[in-house]
């Protein structure tokens, strides 16, 4: 038994297909992963990596925030942007995080710069296969 698993931004469906397991991270609940038989869930996504888990492989996505929603056996991603590894250009995200991180050295209380920051850290991430939490 698997779930069916869409990844889905207002631009395209960046992944539609099977999986054992999807792992992100939600507003205020920490990472959650769902697995078949996961009761229905709705939540509020973080800017954060979504994991989606094969038996013999993973997809990484870069999500900027938007929701999860699972309902028998199907997780639905619905982000603002949803960006797969292979799809990241490295050299622009680095770029942006550096423009951000000198926006906030500028005024540590720039909401905007603070944001911009975290998707670029994100997107880093899950472009070189690192974790978000220690960049």
């Amino acid at each position: 038994m698997s779930l069916h698993v869409e990844v889905v931004s207002p631009e395209r469906v960046t992944y539609s297909g099977d999986a054992d397991m999807v792992i992100c991270r939600t507003v205020g609940g920490g990472d959650i992963a769902f697995q078949p038989g996961h009761v229905p869930f709705v939540g509020v996504l973080e800017v954060w990596e979504a994991r989606v888990i094969r038996p013999d492989d993973e997809d990484t996505f870069a999500v900027h925030s938007g929701f999860v929603q699972v309902a028998r056996d199907r997780v639905t991603i619905l982000s603002d942007v949803s960006e797969p590894r292979a799809d990241i250009d490295v050299e622009r995200a680095e770029q942006a995080r550096q423009r951000a991180e000198q926006a906030l050295s500028d005024d540590a209380d720039d909401a905007e710069a603070a944001a911009a920051a975290r998707r670029a850290t994100v997107r880093l991430a899950v472009a070189t296969g690192g974790s978000a939490d220690s960049h």
